[in-house]
């Protein structure tokens, strides 16, 4: 799907409460690890991100609160690697949270636990989606090296997935 980057940046960047009443939400009764209290109580949770197109559900807890903060992580995460912007290679507008992150050698210090990591993820996608898969160019116009920015796409299995 494709939208304009600010505002899958705004969806990225929002709070957990306000992201999840964008979000129309299912509970349902689960299978799986939690003991015999399991199924008695519906506990497992989908959400669905209509403005994205985006849905994702976790059971991977007894305790609702535990799987719906799981599901809003899981839904950013699902919206950056799936939702595309334009990027423009000529002149390349990247966010202050995408900044903030490189360093002044070239290089790119996150990881999935920093708040902006989604947003990281979705810019990095939109400029190779841009270059047509040239990791050169795509490392030129975030302004970042090459190995960077091959190191930290092969730092996480869902982004690889995505690229396959």
């Amino acid at each position: 799907m494709k939208v304009s980057r600010t505002k899958r940046n705004v969806w990225l960047l929002l709070d957990d409460e306000a992201l999840l009443k964008q979000c129309r939400e299912d509970r349902y009764k689960s299978g799986g690890p939690g003991g015999q209290r399991r199924n008695k109580v519906e506990t497992a949770v989908k959400l669905h991100h209509e403005a994205s197109g985006a849905s994702v559900h976790s059971n991977d807890s007894r305790y609702l609160e535990r799987n719906r903060l799981t599901a809003v992580r899981r839904l950013r995460e699902r919206i950056a690697l799936n939702v595309r912007a334009p990027f423009d290679l000529d002149a390349p507008e990247l966010p202050d949270e995408f900044i903030k992150q490189r360093g002044s050698r070239g290089t790119l210090g996150v990881n999935e636990k920093n708040p902006v990591y989604p947003i990281i993820v979705a810019t990095a996608l939109d400029a190779l989606q841009a270059t047509g898969g040239s990791y050169a160019r795509t490392a030129a116009a975030l302004g970042i090296t090459t190995s960077q920015l091959v190191k930290f796409l092969k730092s996480d299995r869902e982004i690889q997935r995505a690229l396959s």
